[in-house]
């Protein structure tokens, strides 16, 4: 799978997404509303983690959809 699929398919996404990273909340969702960058945005901002680490989970996360 691929990040334009998961853009065009995000509100089914995200339950999955909010499994995974669960500080994030339904406005959080709203807002990235499939932007891949808003995503690792939320992330860095709600774990406190450097981007490169957010960009990482999320490849990680993509991988295994």
């Amino acid at each position: 799978m691929n990040w334009d699929q998961i853009e065009g398919q995000w509100k089914q996404f995200t339950g999955k997404v909010q499994t995974q990273w669960g500080k994030l909340t339904n406005d959080d969702m709203d807002v990235i509303d499939g932007n891949r960058q808003q995503l690792v945005g939320k992330i860095q901002e709600r774990y406190g983690v450097e981007k490169a680490e957010a960009e990482r989970q999320v490849d990680t996360w993509l991988s295994h959809h």
